[in-house]
């Protein structure tokens, strides 16, 4: 009894932990990628907010297409589709902010493609 009641705690251990880390970059709605997008980036207007907002809900809409072509299917084979598609939401990004803005933006991007490289070797 007690073999099972700790199997059972070890299982909903690791749900638990594997819940929490789901909610990663690509799980947030598109108002939770302006507010983080505001947090990183120093100076972002009312307007631009507007704007951001309009290119964040049409990639999510893209991505959740691709997401949803490629149900079950392995995610390392859907990155390489979404690469140009993100990349062509960062140029309009970059197109509203001001160059001081736009350099920290793209340092970010940057930095997050080291990262993927990382994680791909």
């Amino acid at each position: 009894m007690k073999k099972i009641m700790l199997v059972c705690a070890f299982v909903l251990g690791v749900s638990a932990v594997s819940f929490a880390q789901g909610g990663g970059r690509m799980n947030q709605t598109p108002e939770q990628q302006l507010e983080r997008f505001k947090t990183q980036i120093a100076g972002i207007t009312d307007a631009q907010s507007a704007k951001l907002m309009v290119i964040y809900q049409a990639q999510a809409k893209s991505m959740d297409s691709l997401r949803k072509a490629n149900e079950g299917g392995d995610m390392m084979a859907l990155f390489p589709k979404m690469q140009p598609i993100q990349n062509g939401y960062n140029a309009k990004i970059k197109a509203l902010l001001t160059p001081e803005q736009a350099t920290a933006f793209q340092k970010q991007l940057d930095e997050r493609a080291e990262r993927m490289k990382q994680f791909q070797q």
